[in-house]
């Protein structure tokens, strides 16, 4: 039993939510692929959207540009539930997300990695 003016955190241990309580039980995203570093943009804010508070959080960090890793680190949460919970927005289309390279792409060959290695080299 707890009192009212009693909180259910510790200082140390931070609130006492499990990960799966915010993913409903839920481990996997591996519909969308999101990898570490896809990028993710809100398209509305959190003001907008009447979402729960951890959704709301990642929102706010989605404003510009930024990669699943830096959500996570941004919302001070672990990364697997993170990608849980974008996947829950983008499928909501409250966030659209883009791989920084596409699916069977050939990366760019040793000749122009140098070439962009030795550009750099002489700023």
């Amino acid at each position: 039993m707890t009192t009212g003016d009693e909180e259910w955190f510790d200082e140390a241990a931070g609130p006492l939510v499990r990960p799966y309580a915010m993913t409903g039980g839920r481990t996997r995203s591996d519909t969308l692929g999101l990898d570490l570093i896809t990028l993710v943009v809100a398209m509305h804010t959190a003001d907008d959207a009447d979402v729960e508070p951890e959704y709301a959080g990642i929102l706010s960090a989605c404003q510009y540009p930024t990669s699943v890793v830096e959500v996570a680190a941004k919302v001070d949460l672990p990364l697997q539930v993170v990608k849980v919970l974008l996947s829950d927005l983008i499928t909501q289309r409250l966030i659209m997300f883009r791989s920084p390279v596409a699916p069977g792409a050939e990366p760019p060959s040793q000749h122009v990695l140098q070439a962009v290695l030795d550009g750099i080299r002489k700023l």
